[in-house]
Protein backbone atom coordinates (compact mmCIF):
# COMPACT_ATOMS: atom_id res chain seq x y z
CA UNK A 1 0.00 0.00 0.00
CA UNK A 2 1.39 3.36 -1.05
CA UNK A 3 1.29 6.04 1.57
CA UNK A 4 1.07 9.56 0.18
CA UNK A 5 3.28 11.00 2.90
CA UNK A 6 6.19 8.75 1.86
CA UNK A 7 9.32 10.83 1.52
CA UNK A 8 11.25 11.01 -1.75
CA UNK A 9 14.31 9.49 -0.09
CA UNK A 10 12.28 6.56 1.26
CA UNK A 11 10.80 5.88 -2.17
CA UNK A 12 14.23 6.03 -3.82
CA UNK A 13 15.69 3.67 -1.21
CA UNK A 14 12.90 1.16 -1.87
CA UNK A 15 13.39 1.43 -5.65
CA UNK A 16 17.12 0.82 -5.20
CA UNK A 17 16.37 -2.20 -3.02
CA UNK A 18 14.09 -3.67 -5.70
CA UNK A 19 16.74 -3.05 -8.38
CA UNK A 20 19.40 -4.79 -6.25
CA UNK A 21 17.10 -7.79 -5.76
CA UNK A 22 16.55 -7.96 -9.52
CA UNK A 23 20.27 -7.65 -10.28
CA UNK A 24 21.11 -10.37 -7.75
CA UNK A 25 18.37 -12.66 -9.07
CA UNK A 26 16.92 -12.99 -5.57
CA UNK A 27 13.33 -12.41 -6.68
CA UNK A 28 11.11 -15.35 -7.46
CA UNK A 29 9.10 -15.26 -10.66
CA UNK A 30 5.96 -14.95 -8.53
CA UNK A 31 7.15 -11.80 -6.76
CA UNK A 32 8.86 -10.21 -9.78
CA UNK A 33 5.64 -8.77 -11.23
CA UNK A 34 4.57 -7.48 -7.83
CA UNK A 35 7.95 -5.80 -7.24
CA UNK A 36 7.94 -4.25 -10.71
CA UNK A 37 4.45 -2.83 -10.14
CA UNK A 38 5.58 -1.44 -6.79
CA UNK A 39 8.69 0.12 -8.37
CA UNK A 40 6.53 1.70 -11.08
CA UNK A 41 4.29 3.33 -8.44
CA UNK A 42 7.33 4.55 -6.51
CA UNK A 43 8.90 6.03 -9.64
CA UNK A 44 5.66 7.91 -10.38
CA UNK A 45 5.60 9.21 -6.80
CA UNK A 46 9.20 10.45 -7.15
CA UNK A 47 8.49 12.12 -10.50
CA UNK A 48 5.42 13.83 -9.06
CA UNK A 49 7.41 15.11 -6.08
CA UNK A 50 10.19 16.40 -8.35
CA UNK A 51 7.68 18.14 -10.64
CA UNK A 52 5.93 19.76 -7.68
CA UNK A 53 9.22 20.92 -6.17
CA UNK A 54 10.39 22.27 -9.54
CA UNK A 55 7.19 24.31 -9.90
CA UNK A 56 7.54 25.67 -6.36
CA UNK A 57 11.16 26.71 -6.98
CA UNK A 58 10.25 28.43 -10.27
CA UNK A 59 7.41 30.27 -8.54
CA UNK A 60 9.77 31.48 -5.80
CA UNK A 61 12.41 32.56 -8.33
CA UNK A 62 9.83 34.40 -10.41
CA UNK A 63 8.65 36.20 -7.26
CA UNK A 64 12.23 37.27 -6.51
CA UNK A 65 12.71 38.68 -10.03
CA UNK A 66 9.62 40.87 -9.71
CA UNK A 67 10.77 42.29 -6.37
Amino acid sequence: MMKEEMKYEEAMAEIESIVRQMENNTLSIDSLGEKLARAQKLIKLCKDKLTKTDKEIKKILEGNKKG
